[in-house]
């Protein structure tokens, strides 16, 4: 199960905003039909699941090293042919129709 999906959320993370910043989160949450606490929720696990998306450095631990070299090492495998995406490639394109 994603962290989005969580059914209920089981502890309270305390925030300070100036009144302009909570007036902003109030109207984006009414924007969206919701409560400001459920869109202040939302929003902010996207970014932290953004933010982790976009981590530049891997780490593999030692015992799954040998998995990952050998699975870099295998030859490719032979693509699914995809005919609908083929005809699509031969097809004109619509501006020069």
């Amino acid at each position: 199960m994603a962290v989005a999906d969580t059914p209920a959320p089981t502890s309270v993370l305390s925030v300070r905003l100036s009144d302009a910043e909570r007036q902003l989160l109030q109207d984006a949450s009414e924007e969206a039909r919701t409560s400001i606490s459920d869109f202040v929720r939302r929003k902010a696990i996207e970014a932290a699941e953004l933010q982790l998306m976009e981590r530049r450095l891997v780490t593999i631990p030692a015992k799954d090293w040998d998995k990952i070299e050998a699975w870099a090492a295998a030859p490719a495998r032979k693509a699914k042919a995809l005919p609908r995406l083929a005809a699509l490639a031969k097809a004109k394109p619509t501006w020069e129709r």
